[in-house]
């Protein structure tokens, strides 16, 4: 073999891994800001948890849970300023996934939770899951009804974010 084909053939290999490496952690890096999202309320924190559970209400939605984190950690002796997480259920979409055997997998991602919480700045977010992005390597059922699922939870955030 010729010999500056070799040196360029070892470049060109170490450069493909170089890329793959600078790939992965970019992934890595910035996997935490693509598996959540958080938008901020243009209500006060009362006002958007009211709202909120109204929204969920209309949709046909329901609230299967509900944590009022500031309450149980004052219980504790931990002083946090307002968080409470939601729990919502539709069963037209959980029923899909949790009459089927092979898709109860999924059922610790279920039901779907929302948080509305204050930060430091006084002003009130909403976060929650990117269900549309977790939900595509499972393909299948899963994927649709978890993609229908997350566009009728964002339609319901709507009118609190926009």
């Amino acid at each position: 073999m010729n010999k500056s084909l070799g040196i360029n053939l070892s470049i060109g290999i170490g450069a493909l891994i170089a890329g793959i490496l600078i790939t992965l952690v970019i992934l890595y890096m910035s996997a935490p800001g693509m598996m959540m999202m958080e938008d901020e309320s243009k209500y006060d924190f009362e006002e958007t948890v009211d709202r909120f559970e109204t929204a969920v209400n209309e949709a046909g939605w329901s609230i299967a849970g509900h944590h009022d984190m500031q309450a149980v950690l004052d219980s504790h002796g931990h002083d946090i300023i307002n968080i409470e997480i939601f729990e919502l259920c539709s069963s037209k979409y959980s029923a899909q996934i949790l009459k089927l055997d092979d898709e109860r997998i999924v059922s610790p991602l279920m039901p779907c939770r929302i948080s509305i919480y204050e930060k430091s700045d006084g002003k009130t977010y909403i976060g929650r899951m990117n269900s549309t992005l977790m939900a595509r390597p499972f393909g299948g059922v899963i994927n649709e009804v978890m993609q229908q699922a997350a566009m009728e939870t964002e339609e319901i955030l709507d009118g609190l974010i926009n």
